[in-house]
C-alpha cells in the first residue's frame, strides 16, 4: 500500500535540480539515470524525492540499466513509493528503449566485422535466459538476406540441424553464413561442442561453395568471434 502522506515534491526543489526543467534548459543528455526515472515516476514517497527514490533502486541493481530492464512489476513494488502504475512506466520505458536498439540494429544490413554483428543480434538474444542459435544468410556483398532462428533450448544447451541451415541457405541463394548463439551464463569462452558444430557447418558449406564467415557467443555486455580469434 503507498503512503497517502504528500510525497516530496520536485517542485519544492531549486528549479535547476528539477528533472522535467532541466530536461527542457539543457537538454536530455544532462541528466542522469535517476533523473530520467525519476521523471517517469513523477514523485517519490513521505521520506524521498522522486530522484532520491530512483537512486536507490539503481543501487540495488549496480546502477545498470539493462538489469533495471529485467526487473518486475512485483521487483519494483517492493520499493516504498513503486506502486503498480510507476512500476509499468518503467518497464515500458526500458521495453521501448531495447526495441529501439533492436530496430537501429536492423537498419545495418551489411556486415562489416563481428561487432556489426554483434550489435544486430545483442538485442535479440543477448538478454535472453535460455539458448538460442541464429544464422545470418548473406550474398556475396556480405548484406543481409535473411536472419533465421534455428533452434532454441533450455539453460543446458540447444540442438542445431545443420541440414536445415543449408536447405534455407539454398533456397535464398545465399553465398555466406554467419552463425550466433548466446550464453546466458555469461560466460565468453567456446566450448568442445561450440567447436564441434561450427567445424561440422564449416565443412558442410565448403561441399556446396557456401562460407561459413563467423560464428559469435553473445552475451549481455560483450561477445566472443571464432574469425577474430583465428579458430574458425
Amino acid at each position: 500500500m503507498e503512503y497517502e502522506n504528500k510525497p516530496l515534491s520536485i517542485k519544492s526543489w531549486a528549479e535547476g535540480d528539477r528533472p522535467r526543467e532541466k530536461l527542457l534548459l539543457k537538454g536530455k543528455n544532462a541528466l542522469s539515470n535517476a533523473e530520467l526515472i525519476a521523471i517517469l515516476i513523477g514523485s517519490g514517497n513521505k521520506n524521498e524525492s522522486a530522484v532520491a527514490l530512483s537512486k536507490r533502486i539503481l543501487a540495488t541493481i549496480d546502477n545498470n540499466l539493462n538489469k533495471l530492464g529485467k526487473l518486475l512489476v512485483s521487483d519494483l513494488t517492493k520499493f516504498k513509493g513503486i506502486g503498480e502504475a510507476k512500476a509499468i512506466s518503467i518497464i515500458t520505458a526500458l521495453e521501448i528503449g531495447r526495441r529501439r536498439r533492436l530496430e537501429e540494429a536492423l537498419e545495418v544490413q551489411k556486415i562489416t566485422s563481428s561487432k556489426a554483428v554483434f550489435n544486430i543480434m545483442q538485442p535479440l538474444i543477448g538478454e535472453l535466459q535460455y539458448e538460442e542459435f541464429w544464422v545470418l544468410y548473406l550474398n556475396n556483398s556480405n548484406k543481409i538476406l535473411y536472419k533465421d532462428q534455428l533452434s532454441k533450448g533450455g539453460l543446458t544447451g540447444t540442438l542445431v540441424d545443420i541440414r536445415l541451415i543449408f536447405k534455407k541457405a539454398i533456397a535464398l541463394y545465399a553465398t555466406a553464413l554467419i552463425l550466433c548463439h548466446n550464453h546466458p551464463s555469461g560466460k565468453l569462452e567456446a566450448s568442445s561442442a561450440d567447436k564441434s558444430i561450427t567445424k561440422k557447418i564449416k565443412q558442410a558449406g565448403e561441399t556446396l561453395d557456401i562460407k561459413v564467415l563467423d560464428h559469435l557467443i553473445i552475451t549481455e555486455n560483450a561477445y566472443f568471434s571464432f574469425a577474430d580469434e583465428n579458430i574458425l
